[in-house]
């Protein structure tokens, strides 16, 4: 987080909050973003900070209270207590945030005319000199609102609690907003901006103003020629029909043996029935030795049908051993067939910052552990002929048990997840699609972490819909590079 000071703050809490958001760092490692110190946008009053984030904006605004306390109820409709204490404001006020939360209305309504549409926008009241534990009733704690002594991990958990936005904000509408909000602000370069977490792209721009090549892509998906089908040959019927003829006769020459499909390459076991059979039955000019070739013939057969499906039980695994990796394995016997569902890369990148390419539960959990990097792709998908849309994320650590933490969280429904990097990036052909009600599938493999999402695109998509399901869970043998 960078932090840019304007003007001095009339609270004495306001060192507190400029050195627990100093505290987070600079760059996108922990939480990103730029912290205005001491902006005017409201009018005379100076704000504490108004902290421009990747995904929200926040307005923290300090209130002093008279001494310091180890417990405060602070209710923000109700009269606040401090260790059981009522504490007693001038004039009309409820209790010493009215006035902050007024001030923190004019704020977003100020956010509103120079962004349009920037949302969320949280609200923090930083109460000082001293507080241990503050208390908000859950009623409060589910709105945009909080209460809380500043220290780094209070605007750690508070900023990761209000700021949810699902797509990280682009770096022209983070320079508008600093811009609009305070113009004695320096302009920060792009590079300074992506540092902090910020998008190079807008949600609301296609990005076909900045890749001259896209508008010809539409056409591409149909013909492209880069997925690659993965099938599992089909069961040979070939042993079936050899191993019970009807009734074989020195005058047919077995013509099912050389029928073999092609995926099993049986070249050699058609030979055998071919050299033995055809040669001794039709010469033999008595009848007698019309019984012997019958059973020359039979044992050739029965030859014949052990070595096909000897074959065909090595050949079963050969498909697992293709070079293309992006397809769900499908060697295992007892496995349908998957010839429809193939993937085509459209984007892929790695990341050694974890936290700021995730959102929600995700997002904070990366926050307070060590992640070795991040590793994102983005494909499209055919599945039964119908599109879909898939987004790849493998987060790597240290250890096996941090791996196995963060599958956990991940796996909650409403955790959050892994940003799409062709949606952040603008790769997508057309309109980015909405991972909204995905299909979801994860693995730990070793001290990663690979968590796939699938959509259709377009139409709706449903968790738990068959096609989108089977494509998360072929994805997860997809490289992310």
């Amino acid at each position: 987080m960078r932090l840019v000071r304007l003007d001095r703050q009339p609270s004495r809490v306001a060192d507190d909050i400029r050195a627990a958001l100093a505290s987070l760092g600079r760059g996108s490692t922990v939480i990103g973003g730029v912290a205005l110190i001491g902006a005017r946008p409201a009018g005379e009053r100076p704000i504490e900070a108004i902290v421009v984030l990747p995904h929200g904006v926040l307005i923290v605004i300090g209130v002093d209270l008279p001494d310091p306390a180890l417990r405060l109820e602070a209710p923000l409709g109700a009269p606040w207590k401090a260790d059981g204490w009522p504490l007693v404001h001038e004039e009309d006020a409820v209790n010493p945030a009215t006035e902050a939360l007024d001030l923190s209305q004019t704020c977003e309504r100020r956010i509103a005319e120079v962004a349009p549409g920037t949302a969320p926008v949280g609200t923090i009241i930083a109460v000082g000199p001293y507080v241990e534990t503050v208390d908000q009733p859950a009623a409060d704690l589910a709105g945009p609102v909080r209460v809380l002594h500043p220290t780094p991990t209070t605007m750690l958990a508070a900023t990761v609690s209000l700021a949810t936005a699902h797509r990280p904000r682009s770096v022209e509408q983070a320079r508008a907003l600093i811009h609009g909000l305070a113009p004695d602000a320096p302009e920060f370069s792009d590079e300074v901006l992506l540092g902090e977490g910020f998008s190079r792209f807008t949600d609301d721009a296609p990005p076909e103003e900045f890749l001259p090549a896209v508008p010809a892509q539409p056409s591409r998906p149909p013909a492209a020629p880069v997925p690659v089908p993965v099938a599992v040959a089909p069961e040979p019927v070939v042993p079936e029909e050899a191993v019970v003829p009807e009734e074989p006769t020195a005058a047919e020459p077995v013509p099912p043996l050389p029928k073999p499909s092609p995926p099993l390459r049986p070249s050699p076991v058609p030979r055998p029935p071919v050299a033995a059979a055809p040669s001794a039955p039709p010469k033999s000019r008595t009848v007698r030795w019309l019984p012997l070739g019958a059973i020359g013939l039979l044992v050739a057969l029965v030859v014949a049908a052990v070595a096909v499906a000897t074959n065909s039980g090595d050949t079963a695994a050969s498909p697992s051993t293709q070079p293309f990796t992006a397809a769900p394995p499908t060697s295992s016997a007892g496995r349908a067939p998957v010839e429809s569902l193939t993937f085509a890369l459209r984007a892929a990148d790695a990341d050694q910052r974890c936290a700021s390419h995730a959102f929600g539960d995700v997002q904070a959990s990366l926050q307070s552990t060590s992640c070795s990097g991040v590793r994102r792709a983005s494909y499209t998908a055919s599945v039964d002929g119908r599109a879909a849309a898939v987004t790849i994320g493998i987060v790597e650590f240290p250890d096996g048990g941090q791996a196995a933490h963060f599958k956990a969280v991940a796996d909650t429904p409403g955790g959050g997840g892994i940003l799409d990097l062709a949606a952040e990036t603008g790769k997508w052909a057309g309109e980015a699609p909405k991972f909204d009600n995905a299909a979801y599938a994860s693995k730990v493999d070793g001290n990663s972490v690979c968590l796939v999402q699938a959509v259709w695109t377009p139409g709706p998509s449903t968790p738990d819909d068959p096609g989108l399901t089977r494509a998360a869970k072929g994805a997860l043998e997809l490289p992310a590079s």
